[in-house]
């Protein structure tokens, strides 16, 4: 059962959040590449989410204690409700950088495979369903490479965030400030180490390029 999830869009520091989420032992924490990686799983969420259906969140995190990215951020509202005592987090970045960073990395799956359509039923397409259903045609319907448009819609997911779970339960966080803000609203002491810095640009550049290929890949 989610004790706690992540309800910030991707590239706001989300793989760093979950790698600083098992590390402190809140773990296993749920992230948007166990589809990328898992057949089953992304046939799983494909038929919970694409199908029009309420999807029963309970047996799609099963086994997770903690959820980031992906569907998380889309279905916050669903799944706040699903886990009632669950705690937010609501990563944030500065919003002209994020979506230069989402449109160099994340994006760059949806270019790849309109240049190179994926075989029906493939892996390739089913990923490439779920996440337009997702974000690309859902949260931004379909306007994402609209620079001032994804950024309104982005500015106004940050808020409307805060505004239907309440601030008492929301911890708005910039992975920037590290151990001690997470760790006081998590109610658990902060680590001496260093807070975890993953999935960078470049290494986003390289899944996505794996994404597109012919099958699962691993999440590295």
């Amino acid at each position: 059962m989610l004790k706690l999830f992540n309800a910030g869009l991707g590239r706001t520091g989300t793989t760093s959040l979950k790698a600083a989420l098992d590390r402190l032992g809140l773990g296993p924490s749920f992230h948007m590449f166990d589809l990328v990686s898992d057949e089953q799983r992304l046939r799983q969420w494909e038929g919970a989410l694409c199908g029009g259906e309420r999807p029963d969140w309970a047996a799609l995190f099963d086994g997770c204690t903690a959820a980031v990215d992906g569907p998380c951020a889309v279905h916050y509202e669903q799944i706040a409700e699903a886990f009632p005592d669950a705690k937010v987090i609501l990563t944030v970045r500065d919003a002209e950088s994020w979506w230069r960073s989402t449109y160099d990395t994340l994006y760059q799956f949806v270019l790849r495979s309109a240049e190179h359509p994926p075989a029906p039923d493939s892996h390739q397409a089913r990923l490439l369903r779920l996440t337009s259903t997702l974000v690309w045609d859902g949260l931004f319907g379909g306007r994402f490479p609209d620079k001032d448009h994804a950024v309104e819609v982005y500015r106004r997911h940050n808020e409307d965030v805060v505004r239907a779970l309440g601030a008492d339960r929301v911890l708005v966080y910039d992975v920037r400030q590290g151990w001690e803000p997470l760790c006081a609203f998590l109610g658990v002491e902060a680590p001496q180490e260093e807070f975890p810095r993953a999935n960078d640009s470049a290494a986003m550049r390289q899944r996505i390029a794996q994404a597109a290929s012919a099958g699962p890949v691993s999440a590295g």
